[in-house]
């Protein structure tokens, strides 16, 4: 999830969603980011999606406020995940976290 990914981590999840240097573009919910949820561990390794099948997922619309840690780079999996966080906020609704992506440039 390194080489110029924007990376973000859904922390109450335990997600982290990244988004690739080029390739997307129109709306975001039609980005095609890597996803990875670290609750699910090896068994559920990084995999492409949309963006929308994310924000639209039901856990995710009803389990407002979400804690999101946005971070460019991070030595470590599993256990020794430690990112280092540039921005940490917390967001009440799918359109603030577009207001973050639009914060930091993705």
């Amino acid at each position: 999830m390194e080489n110029g990914t924007k990376n973000f981590h859904f922390m109450e999840f335990d997600w982290l969603i990244s988004f690739p240097r080029c390739g997307n573009k129109g709306k975001y919910r039609d980005y095609t980011v890597l996803f990875v949820d670290r609750k699910k561990g090896t068994s559920q390794p990084e995999k492409l999606v949309r963006l929308e099948e994310i924000v639209e997922d039901r856990e995710f619309e009803r389990c407002y406020p979400h804690t999101v840690g946005f971070y460019k780079e991070c030595s470590g999996e599993d256990a020794e995940f430690k990112p280092e966080y540039l921005e940490i906020r917390r967001i009440n609704s799918v359109e603030e976290f577009w207001l973050f992506l639009n914060a930091v440039d993705v």
